[in-house]
């Protein structure tokens, strides 16, 4: 009863300065346009694995959610992994990377899955190499003094996906104030967001990624996955996991850090149920599910390499 009227009391303060929390996308970012071309074959390219097997592109499809839609990802010679891919798009908008946060931004974030036994399971100390006897030498050595380095790898990847991000959505325009960018279901939704208290963790530019949260607040969640506690083993982490963005949502099923759940209408159930200690009405979730499906921006041009 206590952590209920907490929350309603937290519930209420923000509903009242809700409107600030969310803020739209911007239209474009400033990026090296050299850098970023070069990620850009990185990101396509299948030799950053071990067996020219999979790229980046193979779990972050770029022409639907830039997620691979799967409950877990699969890596070279069919290893599996234990965590859904978070979509690649607006990423950069996140204050921390990977569902337990222990990559500080993107750069970070892109060396890990090269060297992933289970994703790409490269090496860099043999992926240089190989590299350097391709038309990657010249190009890194026009950008880089030092030409083709792990750190430069990764920094040319993060400049590539600083472009993966999907502005101009309706709720980004209602916010800049075209009020009738969204129906009036999804503003009933929109308030809903609010006033249930969605809103306290799912916030910022990426309507969530600044921030962590325990799974199961109210409802224990029986998890084998300990969440951020494995990077910091620290008692009080124990299930926590960054916040996911609801930017694109309706296209990056199936949901949560586990991919078990493969209906939104769901999803958004056991949130309430789980994260806020509420039961919602039928009419509340489709309130909900319309302002939901307002997040979804519009795709970078020329995303698919020529």
């Amino acid at each position: 009863m206590i952590r209920t009227l907490m929350l309603l009391c937290i519930v209420t303060a923000l509903s009242l300065a809700s409107d600030h929390l969310i803020a739209p996308i911007p239209n474009h970012l400033d990026v090296d346009p050299h850098k970023a071309e070069l990620g850009k074959k990185l990101f396509f390219d299948t030799r950053l694995s071990v067996d020219n097997s999979i790229a980046c592109v193979s779990c972050h499809h770029l022409t639907e959610g830039g997620d691979d839609n799967l409950p877990v990802s699969f890596g070279v010679h069919g290893h599996k992994g234990t965590r859904n891919a978070p979509t690649v798009y607006n990423a950069v908008f996140d204050f921390r990377q990977f569902w337990d946060g222990r990559a500080k931004d993107l750069q970070e974030q892109a060396r890990g899955p090269i060297e992933n036994p289970v994703e790409m399971a490269h090496h860099f100390d043999r992926l240089i190499p190989l590299l350097q006897t391709t038309d990657y030498a010249p190009r890194f050595q026009a950008i880089y003094p030092d030409g083709i380095t792990p750190t430069n790898i990764a920094n040319a990847l993060a400049e590539y996906e600083k472009t993966l991000i999907t502005p101009n959505a309706p709720f980004d325009r209602y916010l800049r104030g075209d009020k009738e960018a969204i129906s009036p279901q999804a503003k009933v939704g929109y308030t809903l967001f609010k006033t249930k208290g969605c809103i306290l963790c799912h916030q910022g530019m990426n309507i969530g990624g600044s921030m962590y949260n325990k799974f199961g607040i109210f409802v224990e969640s029986n998890l084998t996955d300990m969440g951020r506690f494995a990077v910091t083993h620290k008692e009080r982490d124990r299930f926590f996991f960054k916040v996911p963005s609801l930017r694109n949502i309706d296209k990056t099923a199936p949901y949560f850090h586990d991919g078990h759940e493969t209906s939104l209408r769901k999803a958004v159930l056991t949130m309430s149920e789980y994260q806020l200690g509420r039961k919602m009405t039928q009419a509340d979730v489709d309130a909900i599910l319309a302002f939901l499906h307002t997040l979804d921006g519009q795709l970078p041009e020329g995303i698919m390499p020529q």
